[in-house]
């Protein structure tokens, strides 16, 4: 049966493939978006489709609508992005958190919420486990996001117990592929954007800090299987590619893959950025029988491909 599916933040990187995947499984696509990151451009492709539609709005303020499930992915993801306007990120977060629980109490709707491994922080375990509590300064630059994402998880646990909403939490760790914007100040789509034009690729510190990166498919896939985990398995489950990085590593694969001539300089670390960053998936394996299928590599040929478009 046909599925009415409602995606907050639908017209961003992640909810643009999400959208994409969920309308070619035959559902019907419900995609939310105010674009303060998110792009119509990045949907633009799905209104030809009857059963997507398009919808202009913003999570703090509440929305009403008869949907079977809900993705909560709205909120920008990107340091550049959730520093420019720090309460607004806050309230995306806490009050987007709050208006999508009081529509899935009411329409009897299961919802996912799209949390972060920056809910880890600088973390002092590694890798790290769901039973981890984190390592978060709240004062922080980041702390608008880390705090925000850490509080919406809280709502979605407290909604659960008091009011018997069935949710589900996934932490997303590093992703990227198509549709990321050029300028949202992460790491694959800096390097990628810096060799493509022969600028110089700027590395943090001495790049020796890691991160491990997931392709946006298999968390797509990933998202998708939690959604429709068993009943009573609410998370938080982590979903990234565990396979361990240094930013200088990244950095010269970039360079490689491009063919570009750009030169690696180095620049002081931004404040309370994580050293390390690398998931535990265990849990994932476990419940979702679930693991990531492409490797770096191969999701840098086909990012790469992308932003040359977009260039």
């Amino acid at each position: 049966m046909r599925k009415k599916i409602l995606i907050t933040g639908g017209a961003g990187f992640v909810g643009s493939h999400l959208c994409e995947r969920l309308l070619n499984e035959g559902n019907e696509v419900y995609c939310l978006d105010n674009y303060f990151t998110g792009q119509k451009k990045n949907v633009i492709h799905l209104l030809d489709n009857p059963y997507f539609e398009l919808i202009r709005h913003d999570v703090t303020t509440p929305f009403f609508i008869e949907v079977d499930q809900i993705y909560n992915l709205a909120c920008p993801a990107s340091p550049v992005h959730y520093q420019y306007n720090p309460i607004k990120t806050m309230k995306t977060s806490v009050m987007g958190a709050i208006n999508m629980l009081g529509l899935a109490k009411r329409v009897n709707a299961k919802i996912l919420q799209a949390s972060t491994s920056e809910v880890y922080g600088d973390p002092l375990v590694h890798p790290q486990t769901e039973s981890y509590w984190g390592h978060v300064n709240p004062i922080g630059d980041r702390a608008c996001y880390d705090e925000g994402k850490r509080s919406a998880e809280t709502l979605f646990v407290n909604y659960h117990k008091q009011n018997n909403v069935d949710i589900k939490i996934i932490r997303i760790f590093n992703t990227y592929g198509p549709n990321m914007h050029p300028h949202d100040g992460r790491v694959v789509s800096n390097f990628i954007v810096q060799a493509l034009q022969n600028q110089d690729i700027t590395v943090y510190g001495e790049g020796n800090q890691t991160r491990s990166f997931q392709y946006v498919d298999d968390l797509v896939e990933g998202m998708i299987r939690l959604m429709n985990s068993r009943d009573g398995f609410t998370g938080p489950v982590n979903v990234g590619n565990p396979n361990e990085f240094t930013i200088l590593e990244l950095a010269q694969k970039v360079i490689k893959l491009t063919g570009s001539k750009s030169k690696i300089i180095y620049k002081p670390l931004p404040s309370d950025d994580p050293m390390q960053r690398q998931p535990d998936i265990s849990l994932a394996k476990k419940e979702l029988d679930w693991s990531p299928k492409v490797q770096l590599d191969e999701g840098l040929i086909k990012t790469i491909s992308f932003f040359k478009t977009v260039i």
